[in-house]
């Protein structure tokens, strides 16, 4: 079965557009149009700058390690951004070099991670981060580098966590507000139920079917490169991370909606 989905088409870039909104619409189609052509399994993406924004040390192979791994494929410029050194159990110097070793093994060098450690974006599913804090960090992060695709969390963060629902948020804001660069695709992970969430690459249909903008699907060989990259984490390996790099969708699956760009359209009756 892994051999078999090693075969399907591994990272499709669709141009459905769910809204009533045409500049929404427009300025989605005209996005897709730029970047379709180099987010296919034969072409070079050497074009695309990705930045890839997450909370902790751990979630970007917990959960984006699919994209990851075909956007380094596609010789695209990866680049990550975690907002936190992940110090809830006062581990965080150890998680940084948990992180950087996870990087490594997903195929994004060291030069191409950040890592803050801000006082007031703690590691805590209590903590209510700065909106315009992590907008700040993000944009900063998107100028510096060129970046013309951000990779982030939904509005329910996959796992719920309080800090990835944040920097939803935060990027929504910069989408919302023209900040962003026009040239800049905003994509959010999708959230799936818990019975789709775990059950592996058996997932696979449903994620094909139902509609979505971006979909990255990995084989065995990406697969053993996620886990990989889990396994770095030594810290974090209870017994139910176990599991999770056994049963989780995110393991082998990502799908992504598109966060649109610009203001929303008023209508007045």
């Amino acid at each position: 079965m892994l051999l078999w989905l090693a075969d399907l088409p591994s990272l499709y870039f669709t141009s459905e557009f769910a809204t009533t909104s045409p500049s929404c619409k427009a300025d989605f189609q005209r996005t897709a149009s730029r970047l379709d052509s180099v987010l296919k399994r034969d072409t070079d993406g050497a074009d695309v700058r990705a930045l890839v924004v997450t909370a902790h040390p751990d979630d970007e192979c917990m959960f984006f390690a699919p994209t990851i791994v075909r956007l380094v494929e596609l010789n695209a410029s990866v680049h990550l951004l975690c907002l936190s050194e992940g110090n809830y159990y006062n581990q965080g110097a150890q998680r940084r070099e948990e992180l950087l070793s996870s990087c490594a093994t997903l195929g994004i060098p060291a030069s191409r991670v950040t890592i803050i450690d801000h006082k007031k974006l703690p590691d805590d599913p209590n903590a209510e981060w700065s909106i315009s804090l992590v907008s700040s960090a993000v944009l900063k992060h998107i100028t510096a580098h060129s970046i013309n695709m951000v990779l982030t969390f939904d509005g329910r963060g996959v796992s719920g966590h309080a800090n990835h629902v944040a920097i939803y948020k935060a990027v929504r804001h910069l989408a919302s507000t023209g900040e962003l660069p026009k040239e800049c695709v905003v994509l959010s992970l999708e959230t799936v139920g818990l019975l789709r969430k775990y059950i592996s690459f058996l997932d696979l249909p449903f994620s094909w079917l139902l509609p979505s903008h971006l979909r990255c699907v990995v084989g065995s060989k990406g697969y053993k490169q996620a886990k990989a990259a889990m396994l770095c984490h030594r810290t974090q390996l209870l017994w139910f991370r176990y599991l999770y790099i056994t049963f989780s969708r995110y393991m082998f699956i990502n799908t992504f909606q598109t966060i649109p760009q610009g203001p929303k359209n008023l209508k007045i009756y």
